[in-house]
C-alpha cells in the first residue's frame, strides 16, 4: 500500500463541477500536493459566450492559483478542458472525448450539483439526479476506473436526528420522479413539490437523497464513495486562509452583520453551527479515493461524513459572538450602521418586530433618500435578498444533528503521518472559523 501522493502518480482524473467552489479548491490541491499526476480533465459547459477552454483559462488565472503559478509555472498544461454539459444527453460529450475518457480515466470526482435550496424541482432533479444517472452510465465504460467519489450533503437525511454512514431509503423512487418530468409542466410540478418533499425542507436535500439512491441501485459494480459535507464555508488553511468565491449561505450573513444590515435572525444559540471550511472536505475527497483503491479494494459503496458537530462543536451563539467581535475590531468600509449585538433570537414575535423596525423602515427610508438625490434605489432589494437567505437557513439554524464518523476514523488510522500532513488533516480537531491567526 503506497502513500496518497504515490497513488495519484501518473493518474488521469475527471472532475465535474470543476468551476464550482469545491471543484476549484480540489483542482488546486491535487496539482499542488500530487504534482506527479498525469492530467486532470474538467467537464465544463459553455457559458456567457465563453467556451470550455476559455472558462478554464479564466478560472486558472484567478488568485486562488497564485501560489501554484509560483511553484509550478506550467501547471495549466495538466488541466484539460472537456466540452460538455450534464444537462445534455450523454453529458454533451463528443464521440472522441468519450473514447478519450473511457481509455484514460482512473479517478472521478463528481462535484457537479445545483446547491440552491429553493431551486425549482425540475432543475434540481435534472442536475442532482438525472446527471448522476448519466455519470454512472459513462463511468461503467471506463477501462481503468479505480474510484468514483460523489459529493452529496450531510443534510440529505436531515429529517433524521441521528445519521449513520449509510444510504437510507429515499422518500420516493428516483425514476418515478424523473419520469414525471416528461409529462408534468412546471406549474404542476410546483403544486406537487410539497407533497413530494414530505419532511424534507427543500428541493436540494430531497434531490441529493435521490441521487444517493440512484448510486446505490445502479452503481453497485463501480467503486463508489460518497462524501457528505455539511455547510461548506471559506478555507481554513488552503489554498489561502479565508478564501471564498461566493457570498451564499452563512458567508453572506457574516458580511450583512459586519455592515450593520443584519439586526435580527431566527436561530437557536445552543444549536451547533455545523460549518466546514472547504479545504477539509476537499482533503477528505483526495484521501478517500486513495483509501478505496488501495485499502478497501472492494465495490461495496462507502459513505463518509465531513461534519464538525460531534467532533468540534461550535454553536450559533458562539458564532454570533465571534463574528460581531471580529467586525467591531476590524470595521468594514461603507457600513450601513454599526454592527448590532444579540442578533439571534428564537422569539418569532420579537424577530418580526425587529424586521419591521430595523430592516424594512430603514430600507425604505434609505431608498427614498437615494431617490431624492437622483441615485438608484437599492436597500429594499438588498434586504429582500437578505430575508430570503435567512428564511432558507432557518431550518438549519434551529436544529442539531448527530453524524457518525466510523469510516473517517478508519481512514485516519490507515494514513501515515506524512499522508496526514499532505492532506492537511482530513478533519481538523480544532479550527477557528473567524478571526484565526
Amino acid at each position: 500500500m503506497g502513500s496518497v501522493t504515490e497513488f495519484y502518480s501518473s493518474k488521469n482524473i475527471l472532475v465535474t463541477g470543476a468551476t464550482g467552489f469545491i471543484g476549484k479548491v480540489l483542482i488546486e490541491k491535487l496539482l499542488r500536493s500530487c504534482s506527479d499526476l498525469k492530467a486532470i480533465y474538467c467537464l465544463i459547459r459553455s457559458k456567457k459566450g465563453l467556451d470550455a477552454s476559455e472558462r478554464l483559462a479564466k478560472m486558472l488565472s484567478e488568485p486562488l492559483f497564485e501560489n501554484l503559478r509560483t511553484e509550478q509555472p506550467n501547471f495549466s498544461e495538466k488541466v484539460i478542458p472537456i466540452a460538455g454539459d450534464i444537462l445534455e444527453p450523454e453529458l454533451g460529450l463528443s464521440d472522441s472525448d468519450q473514447r478519450l475518457l473511457q481509455d484514460s480515466i482512473h479517478i472521478v470526482f463528481n462535484s457537479a450539483a445545483n446547491v440552491r435550496f429553493d431551486e425549482h424541482l425540475r432543475v434540481a432533479v435534472e442536475i442532482n439526479v438525472v446527471a448522476v444517472c448519466k455519470m454512472i452510465s459513462l463511468c461503467k465504460k471506463f477501462k481503468h476506473l479505480e474510484c468514483f467519489v460523489h459529493v452529496s450533503t450531510a443534510y440529505a437525511n436531515c429529517e433524521r436526528h441521528y445519521i449513520e454512514e449509510r444510504i437510507y431509503p429515499s422518500p420516493t423512487d428516483p425514476h418515478h420522479v424523473i419520469d414525471a418530468l416528461d409529462w408534468l409542466d412546471d406549474d404542476m410540478l410546483t403544486q406537487m413539490t410539497p407533497k413530494l418533499l414530505g419532511s424534507k425542507p427543500n428541493t436540494y436535500t430531497f434531490t441529493k437523497h435521490l441521487g444517493e439512491e440512484v448510486l446505490l441501485r445502479e452503481a453497485s459494480d463501480l467503486p463508489v464513495v460518497i462524501i457528505r459535507p455539511s455547510i461548506v464555508t471559506a478555507a481554513w488553511r488552503e489554498p489561502v486562509p479565508g478564501w471564498i468565491d461566493n457570498m451564499n449561505g452563512p458567508s453572506g450573513l457574516y458580511i450583512a452583520a459586519g455592515k450593520g444590515l443584519l439586526r435580527s435572525m431566527i436561530a437557536d444559540h445552543r444549536v451547533v453551527a455545523d460549518l466546514v471550511p472547504v479545504d477539509l472536505p476537499v482533503n477528505m475527497m483526495i484521501a478517500i479515493a486513495w483509501h478505496r483503491a488501495c485499502v478497501q479494494k472492494t465495490n461495496c459503496l462507502s459513505v463518509y461524513h465531513s461534519t464538525t458537530g460531534g467532533l468540534n462543536p461550535f454553536t450559533w451563539g458562539e458564532m454570533e459572538n465571534a463574528v460581531i467581535t471580529y467586525f467591531k475590531n476590524n470595521p468594514m468600509d461603507s457600513c450601513f450602521r454599526r454592527p448590532k449585538n444579540n442578533i439571534l433570537t428564537r422569539n418569532s414575535f420579537l424577530h418580526d418586530f425587529w424586521i419591521l423596525v430595523s430592516h424594512l423602515i430603514p430600507a425604505y427610508a434609505a431608498d427614498l433618500g437615494y431617490l431624492l438625490i437622483g441615485k438608484k434605489r437599492r436597500m429594499v432589494k438588498i434586504y429582500t435578498r437578505l430575508h430570503k437567505s435567512m428564511e432558507i437557513l432557518e431550518y438549519f439554524t434551529t436544529r442539531s444533528w448527530d453524524w457518525t464518523h466510523a469510516n473517517l476514523d478508519a481512514l485516519k488510522s490507515s494514513m501515515t503521518p506524512e499522508d496526514q500532513k499532505v492532506s492537511c488533516h482530513v478533519l481538523a480537531d480544532g479550527y477557528c472559523v473567524i478571526g484565526c491567526d
